[in-house]
């Protein structure tokens, strides 16, 4: 496995608070997708969740040599964690055109979080 890029993001929760508060669904909606938004409800730390998944998405972004800009959906990339296993990038759109530019195959990433910050490591690698 060689490896392509690596990104890493730290985010202040309470940024990720003011955010959904201000601006509500339409921020989820275009941050967010429907599953990160469920998943994120669900949890007892739900402003920390949300703020990891974003951290979670930078950090990919970065790990692909970009950053967010427009023409890149923010759900583009989503963060997926099922029955308590390790998070996982699901890339598509513009993001999976950027990937497969890069000759990436996969994104590895992990998250941890405080009450104060969030923050991700992702590692786009080939296989091979």
């Amino acid at each position: 496995m060689e490896i392509v890029g690596i990104g890493t993001q730290v985010l202040e929760c309470g940024r990720v608070r003011r955010l959904i508060d201000a601006h509500g669904e339409a921020f989820l909606a275009q941050v967010y997708t429907d599953r990160e938004v469920r998943a994120c409800n669900a949890r007892r730390d739900t402003t920390e969740a949300f703020a990891a998944v974003w951290a979670a998405k930078e950090a990919v972004f970065r790990s692909l040599g970009t950053t967010w800009r427009p023409g890149v959906a923010w759900t583009d990339v989503e963060v997926v964690q099922e029955n308590g296993g390790p998070p996982r990038a699901e890339v598509r759109g513009a993001m999976a055109d950027r990937m497969a530019a890069r000759g990436a195959t996969a994104v590895l990433l992990t998250t941890a979080h405080t009450r104060a910050f969030a923050t991700a490591t992702a590692v786009a690698v080939k296989a091979g």
